[in-house]
């Protein structure tokens, strides 16, 4: 395509192009990425003719999006918190979602204490950089079990001009031995193996094992569960991400590992989405 003949030959024209083939929003996220522009410039420029170059580029990105990749591995960036990301198909992509387990770690933060705190398979770093953006004086030990994650993670926090975090490699709190936490956070892996969402959709693109854990997707949270109370400070806090039929169950995962103030708090939908439990005092 070296040309954009016809309706395409304006930024409007090639937004209406593509009409049915991907969401509105995620067509003028793939256009602005495309042309190097912000958002934005997509609406004061809406008359004016790409260049041809980006026009092919653009059609190349809806083709892969209706083929199911995510916006963000195309884009390579996602927002997240305060932050923009990096990512890649080695790390899961940061959902909104998980913005609530961030605000409820911050709810249980003091902002002038100097915390360890760590995110347990931190994949692009998202937790454990918004905790330290937000927290400076706290020390976040990141892990995952990935190194092309870590590496990700790593870069993001150069970027973000994040010192108070630290990575280290390995499976959950195997990557911390004999350290003890003021708080502990993880969106860890909880869909079921088999479960036919994980051939759907963006999950299709996404690292299966950042996603799948088990017969029943607890797997990894029966470790973390089982684990933290030797990695917590007296008081310290334990935060999961799950799956929304699974509030129940982590709940009596935490009560039995030996947490008090268990509870479960829904996102914005009102399904269940993180559970959480302190170690007593």
């Amino acid at each position: 395509m070296n040309d954009v003949p016809g309706p395409a030959s304006t930024v409007r024209g090639l937004l209406h192009a593509v009409r049915g083939r991907v969401e509105p929003a995620e067509a003028e996220i793939l256009l602005a990425h495309a042309l190097a522009k912000p958002r934005g410039w997509l609406y004061a420029h809406a008359g004016d003719p790409p260049d041809p170059a980006a026009a092919t580029r653009f059609q190349d990105l809806v083709a892969r999006r209706q083929a199911g990749e995510p916006v963000a591995y195309l884009c390579g960036r996602r927002g997240f918190w305060t932050l923009d990301l990096a990512v890649t198909p080695d790390t899961l992509v940061p959902r909104p979602e998980t913005e609530l387990l961030v605000e409820l770690a911050l709810a249980r933060l003091p902002e002038d204490r100097e915390l360890e705190l760590a995110d347990l398979g931190t994949g692009s770093g998202a937790i454990a950089l918004a905790l330290a953006s937000e927290r400076p004086h706290a020390r976040v030990a990141a892990t995952d079990a990935s190194a092309a994650a870590l590496d990700v993670a790593r870069g993001n926090a150069r970027d973000a001009g994040l010192a108070n975090v630290s990575f280290h490699s390995g499976d959950w709190f195997g990557a911390l031995p004999d350290r003890r936490f003021a708080l502990v956070a993880s969106n860890p892996p909880y869909i079921a193996q088999g479960d036919p969402h994980l051939s759907q959709g963006d999950l299709r693109h996404e690292p299966a094992m950042a996603l799948a854990s088990g017969v029943d997707g607890l797997d990894a949270i029966r470790v973390i569960a089982r684990d933290a109370p030797a990695h917590l400070h007296p008081g310290g806090w334990l935060l999961l991400e799950h799956g929304l039929a699974q509030g129940d169950a982590v709940r009596e995962l935490l009560a039995a590992a030996g947490f008090r103030d268990v509870a479960t708090h829904p996102d914005l939908e009102q399904r269940d989405r993180v559970s959480l439990g302190r170690i007593p005092s």
